[in-house]
């Protein structure tokens, strides 16, 4: 049986070096490339967490090459926490590199929980080729500012948690009512934030993605 490739390394980042891991598909040439960016920093988040990880992992079992990665302060990448702003800079500059070594090849931003919140905030600030989609898990609802999610015009798609803390099931679907089209939301019937319970069927709802 073929092997993904996999590779850890050093990106050059705004505040200094940002820790990631590249995943390839097993097999055969990429045909996406994804960047997943991780949830709250200051809440113990990492490019290993868990559903950082089962993400990349359905999405690799699509044929996509999965750039993880941790913002800036998180274990071995340079800087301290930004509230955001900084943190979107880096995930710009692992875009950059990702983009760089895979040119020609569509991308998707992707992202859990506070991860999510930056993956809109980079989109709507990108110039040139814009991403194909979005993916987004446990997008949390309880910061109240969603203008630049709702002014998206690209597919943005939702993997929700039936009892997210941080988004509450009323909550984000009020917020996808108003959203444009195109869009999708999946359901996953968990018991937390986190998808405790039910990651199998978190993983298998984003490999159908």
């Amino acid at each position: 049986m073929a092997r993904r490739q996999i590779e850890s390394l050093f990106l050059d980042g705004p505040a200094g070096r940002i820790e990631a891991i590249i995943e390839e598909p097993a097999g055969a040439a990429p045909s996406e490339a994804v960047l997943v960016c991780h949830p709250h920093p200051l809440g113990g988040g990492t490019m290993h967490n868990k559903v950082v990880y089962r993400m990349a992992r359905a999405l690799r079992s699509r044929g996509a090459v999965v750039l993880r990665f941790n913002f800036r302060g998180v274990h071995l990448s340079q800087g301290v926490h930004d509230d955001g702003r900084g943190e979107t800079e880096d995930a710009r500059a692992a875009l950059s590199f990702l983009t760089a070594r895979y040119p020609g090849l569509p991308y998707t931003l992707a992202g859990f929980s506070f991860g999510s919140r930056v993956s809109v905030r980079l989109a709507s600030t990108i110039d040139g080729v814009p991403p194909r989609r979005l993916i987004l898990a446990g997008y949390p609802t309880v910061y109240r500012n969603h203008e630049l999610l709702q002014s998206l015009r690209i597919p943005r798609l939702f993997v929700h948690s039936t009892n997210d803390e941080f988004g509450p099931k009323t909550e984000l679907q009020s917020l996808y009512d108003r959203l444009w089209h195109p869009k999708q939301l999946l359901w996953i019937e968990a018991t937390d934030h986190f998808f405790a319970d039910a990651l199998d069927a978190f993983e298998h709802a984003v490999s159908g993605l």
